[in-house]
């Protein structure tokens, strides 16, 4: 008697794991949080999605743990920026074993030459990378944004919602891009330690004076002349990312009469933090 009730408990506990697993949310894996950002406001929280590069951790050093491999191989759809060391790295580990595929959303996206953390080419080592900052300008949003819609209306054509949805996040940043457009004057001088504003100085006519050269830390001839031109255009800020030390910025601002403002690049709410970044810059 003891053994046929043994057996119908492991019977119902494997019946219970399947009912379980199938009623779960479908899981997605997002490589950073603006990513998530993008695929949770599509999917209007339908769907668990993991991110790999937790809060505070910096991509460019950034490692999968192996549960978080495991975690892209079973993933119904992976989101990637394409351009970071770590997601070409992950790619090539997983090849075709990822469920539902890759989804890379910086296709259609013109991108900037950069030396930081991003995808090198293997076959002219003469030409710079991508700088992979992609999702901190609305413009490139609205490509990223479609690129995810795409793969989410592939695997769920039926979705109604996630058009919606998606319709959504495209007029909200619109507006957004009206308001930095408003409030910007072209020709204005940033600088930054890591150069993370490419692209939304690109949109709106600024120019962006990096600390770092070519990712590394700058020779005095450089800094010396990112801090005349500091004192020459009167800027009054100078922008650090909150995964890099403060100490070095912070000299580089008082020698040239400005104040260090810290700034995450890597913030979940992206819309909200290029807001928050063009109060800075207008101040």
């Amino acid at each position: 008697m003891r053994k046929i009730v043994l057996a119908t408990a492991v019977l119902l506990s494997g019946v219970w794991g399947c009912v379980s697993e199938r009623n779960a949310k479908p899981e997605f894996v997002a490589t950073i949080l603006p990513v998530k950002y993008i695929v949770e406001t599509i999917t209007g929280g339908d769907m668990k999605v993991n991110v790999l590069v937790p809060p505070g951790a910096g991509p460019e050093t950034y490692e999968p743990t192996p549960l978080q491999m495991v975690e892209c191989e079973r993933a119904e759809l992976l989101f990637s920026t394409g351009l970071i060391d770590f997601e070409k790295t992950m790619t090539e580990r997983i090849g075709g074993r990822a469920e539902g595929g890759v989804v890379n959303l910086s296709q259609g996206i013109e991108l900037a030459e950069g030396a930081c953390g991003h995808v090198h080419d293997t076959h002219h080592s003469h030409v710079h990378g991508a700088d992979p900052h992609i999702w901190l300008s609305v413009r490139n949003l609205k490509v990223m944004a479609a690129n995810a819609w795409r793969a989410i209306e592939a695997r769920y054509p039926d979705s109604t919602r996630y058009r919606e949805n998606f319709t959504e996040l495209v007029s909200v940043l619109d507006s957004v891009d009206r308001q930095v457009s408003a409030r910007i004057t072209e020709g204005k001088y940033l600088i930054t330690y890591h150069p993370v504003l490419t692209y939304y100085a690109r949109d709106y006519g600024l120019h962006q004076l990096a600390i770092e050269q070519d990712g590394k830390e700058p020779s005095a001839e450089h800094l010396r002349a990112v801090i005349d031109t500091g004192k020459m255009m009167g800027i009054g800020t100078v922008f650090f990312q909150s995964q890099f030390p403060a100490a070095s910025v912070e000299t580089v601002a008082a020698d040239c009469g400005a104040e260090a403002v810290e700034i995450d690049p890597l913030a979940e709410n992206v819309v909200d933090n290029i807001l928050s970044i063009t109060d800075l810059i207008t101040r």
